[in-house]
């Protein structure tokens, strides 16, 4: 893959933005300006791979969907900031750790493996379902074989999908 070339003035403007919406929201960018625009050139390569501002020290999908997590500034920014003082690339810095009252160190991937960030959006995913559900005038069966729901008095006899009896239903909602 050909190297993204970003202009210096694209990271500059890029720098100052950032810096005011930093400070404008109680936080800071890591005072290493240097390290810190090699860091937004490494979020300005990646919008230009993937079209998102995907944190510059992981690894991206590029499916948006799977890598909202990690879109800069990161879910995992705060709790790094919190416990560490830096997030997990250092572009975020903490007041304690400005004024030297914390020293920065490595930090743990706090992301979960992809196996594990799938069956959270899968299960989050059926909670907004079943919120969603929930206001329906009769109860929710689902078929435990193949996932059919349907909302009636009582489950039905055979599902129609997957042809299972009755008793392979339970109360969805």
């Amino acid at each position: 893959m050909a190297e993204i070339q970003i202009p210096q003035e694209t990271i500059d403007r890029v720098y100052d933005k950032l810096n005011r919406e930093a400070i404008g929201g109680g936080y800071r960018l890591n005072p290493d300006v240097e390290f810190t625009k090699s860091l937004i050139k490494g979020i300005l390569t990646n919008e230009a791979r993937y079209g998102y501002w995907n944190c510059p020290c992981r690894l991206a999908s590029g499916n948006k969907e799977e890598d909202l997590d990690i879109i800069c500034p990161c879910d995992y920014r705060d709790p790094d900031l919190g416990e560490y003082g830096c997030c997990y690339c250092a572009l975020y810095v903490s007041e304690a750790a400005l004024k030297g009252g914390k020293e920065i160190g490595s930090i743990p991937e706090r992301r979960p493996p992809a196996a594990e960030r799938k069956k959270a959006a899968e299960a989050a995913a059926a909670a907004q379902t079943k919120a969603s559900l929930s206001n329906l005038s009769q109860p929710v069966w689902r078929c435990k074989v193949c996932g059919y729901l349907c909302a009636r008095g009582e489950p039905p006899e055979i599902c129609p999908i997957c042809k299972a009896k009755k008793e392979r239903f339970e109360r969805f909602i």
